[in-house]
């Protein structure tokens, strides 16, 4: 069986190697779902959707209506730390594909503490018509 939660956030960010329209400062409406297969325990639950809550909540707070810097943005990085702004400073691109990673490392831990809990998804909408996912078992 599975179960989905959904989380939304504001973010800006920006790539600094890419060629495109991306390398410019900008921001996105993001979607977050996370997928959770299991056996339903004996109350009908994999997990209880607040516990999912608890344990996703505290990163999209951390990055809600903040910007995520690549570590090695010095440029953005400098201006935004001189200037008291909400930052998250990550070693990684700020891709959708590579927040993808940066969630499921930071809520698996969490999942295993849940016996019912076998396979969790994280889904990051970055607009309504581009999104990446991974899958991860426990």
């Amino acid at each position: 069986m599975k179960i989905t939660k959904e989380f939304k956030w504001e973010m800006g960010h920006r790539l600094i190697n890419h060629p495109g329209k991306c390398r410019n400062v900008h921001g996105h409406s993001y979607q977050l779902w996370v997928d959770i297969e299991g056996e339903p325990d004996e109350n009908g639950m994999i997990i209880d959707f607040y516990d999912v809550s608890q344990i996703v909540k505290p990163l999209v707070e951390e990055l809600d209506h903040a910007f995520m810097c690549h570590d090695q943005d010095s440029e953005i990085l400098a201006y935004l730390q001189r200037n008291e702004m909400k930052l998250v400073v990550v070693p990684f691109p700020s891709t959708v594909e590579n927040m993808c990673i940066y969630f499921a490392e930071k809520i698996k831990p969490a999942f295993k503490d849940y016996s019912n809990v076998t396979e969790f998804a994280v889904r990051i909408h970055e607009t309504s018509s581009s999104e990446a996912s991974l899958t991860d078992k426990l």
